[in-house]
């Protein structure tokens, strides 16, 4: 574990001197003997396709198992900037779409499903008893402490846990407004590297979630990409890995995945467990397996069917007060880092901006995974598209 002033963190990279490898050093002894085979976490790097053509001239669709029922979805793809589409139901790639130019087994960026398996290995960790959700965050990373993570300033009051923060229901002073460049969230995509940073900026990821005030209060949800962040450092604590790793050793690893999932990283190597992943919609549909098989994949128990069942069955509907996602969904929650519809069909889903869902499906046995570009972030009326082809799809499997 190395020491930084925020505390120890798992090493980025083993056997070589104090300090990180950044521009100026990581061609130089001993930084270059981890560089060398990880020039992706220093450097902008493109990939060089093994297939050729690297990828597809024109649209692949084959929809033709819901065409029936929905002859014009192929159009609606096309309409809502669809990248990659894919149904699975039970074992079975029922339907899938790519849009040209992208290819079944490029990675597509999940934005903050990525917070969805955030939850899952939470998840795994509090089933092999190494995590207590009713303990306070501080408990495990007590250099929070101070922060709105600390809990409200009143000593008597309770201390926010991490069960609170894994359902987001914490008051923080955090705008997750993603085209204002003063929003907090603008200030975190820069110390994760996702931004030209600016004068004063926090020096990487770990110091800037100890920046963030608020009231501290509980009970009400409030969407925060930081919340997934502090989980992610919970989890690094936890297990002694970099959180890329535990990612791997607890849910990846398992799924018998076609390829393996990136992660960005910051300057210090820690993975943006909110936003950063990227991976195939074929592989993002086996972690929807996973959870309709009561949390059992190819490789192993992943969580148990208890965890399974308790997201499934959603969070507080007291807390989600936000009119964004109850005008869609009036009984709808958030827990565990999912959506939860409330519906009659009790779908489940991890959403990301810019069009990104694993949609779970039940009644048909079936996981829908919709990667896309929008041209905007985050509006109502994008999700209003995007709700309306998941839910037709999901009724049409029905007859399918």
């Amino acid at each position: 574990m190395q020491g930084s002033p925020t505390g120890p963190h798992p090493g980025r990279y083993p056997g070589a001197a104090p300090g990180q490898p950044d521009l100026d050093g990581w061609q130089e002894a001993p930084q270059n003997r981890w560089a060398f085979s990880h020039l992706g976490e220093i450097l902008p790097s493109a990939t060089i396709p093994r297939r050729s053509p690297a990828a597809p001239v024109e649209a692949v669709a084959r929809l033709d198992a819901l065409a029936s029922q929905l002859p014009d979805l192929q159009q609606r793809l096309e309409q809502s900037f669809t990248d990659a589409f894919l149904v699975l139901r039970g074992d079975r790639v029922l339907a899938e779409y790519y849009r040209p130019g992208f290819a079944a087994d490029d990675l597509h960026l999940l934005m903050s499903v990525s917070k969805s398996l955030c939850g899952i290995v939470v998840g795994a960790l509090v089933d092999g008893g190494r995590l207590d959700p009713s303990r306070p965050v501080t408990a495990y990373v007590p250099e929070l402490a101070g922060s709105v993570y600390d809990g409200p300033v009143d000593a008597a009051a309770p201390r926010v846990t991490v069960q609170q923060v894994l359902d987001m229901e914490v008051s923080i002073d955090y705008s997750e407004n993603y085209v204002d460049p003063g929003s907090e969230v603008q200030t975190h995509d820069r110390a994760a590297g996702w931004r030209s940073r600016r004068e004063g900026d926090p020096a990487d990821t770990y110091e800037f979630l100890t920046t963030l005030r608020g009231d501290g209060a509980v009970g009400e949800f409030q969407y925060c990409s930081a919340d997934t962040d502090v989980l992610a450092w919970i989890v690094e604590r936890v297990t002694g890995l970099r959180y890329s790793e535990a990612l791997s050793v607890h849910l990846w690893s398992k799924l018998d995945a076609d390829r393996d999932a990136t992660i960005t990283v910051d300057t210090t190597g820690f993975g943006f467990a909110n936003g950063g992943i990227s991976c195939t919609a074929r592989d993002l549909a086996r972690v929807g397996r996973m959870m309709l098989d009561g949390g059992a994949a190819p490789g192993g128990r992943v969580v148990s069917e208890a965890w399974v069942r308790s997201f499934m069955a959603g969070g507080s509907r007291e807390a989600m007060t936000y009119e964004g996602f109850t005008g869609a969904f009036p009984n709808g929650s958030y827990t565990r880092q999912w959506w939860c519809t409330g519906n009659e069909r009790g779908n489940v889903s991890g959403i990301g901006i810019h069009g990104q869902n694993l949609w779970l499906d039940p009644p048909s046995d079936s996981v829908i995974v919709k990667l896309s570009s929008w041209p905007e972030p985050d509006t109502d009326d994008w999700h209003d598209v995007q709700n309306s082809i998941l839910l037709d799809v999901s009724r049409a499997l029905d007859g399918a």
